[in-house]
């Protein structure tokens, strides 16, 4: 199992940019799928965007098509989010998570580590 630490996060105005990072330790972590997550207040957790292992397929929610980039190195252990044109809609915890099948990884109870989370708001 992994374990997933992620960092980036913080305070942009609205069109800006951030880039947020997820860095994985223990074991396997080229085994497995990665996403992204994230929890605005009052709001359910959400899936924002997926990689299989090698990279070579992504997968994204309809309000970030266009705008985020889930990319990963294998050879760092770590996972990336590039989040352009940020709107203030997109204020919210984001998690990353690990997950053995990249088909079933939207699903919460195929998620096998999550991270503690990185906060990002926008301002409008």
């Amino acid at each position: 199992q992994v374990q997933l630490v992620e960092s980036g996060g913080g305070l942009v105005q609205a069109g800006g940019s951030l880039r947020l990072s997820c860095a994985a330790s223990g074991r396997g972590f080229s085994g497995y799928a990665m996403a992204w997550f994230r929890q605005a207040p009052g709001k359910e957790r959400e899936f924002v965007a997926a990689i299989t292992w090698s990279g070579g397929n992504t997968d994204y929610a309809d309000a970030v098509k266009g705008r985020f980039t889930i990319s990963r190195d294998n050879a760092k252990n770590t996972v990336y989010l590039q989040m352009n044109n940020l709107k203030a809609e997109d204020t919210a915890v984001y998690y990353c998570a690990a997950g053995a099948v990249y088909d079933s990884i939207r699903d919460f109870n195929n998620i096998r580590s999550w991270g503690q989370g990185t906060q990002v708001t926008v301002s409008s």
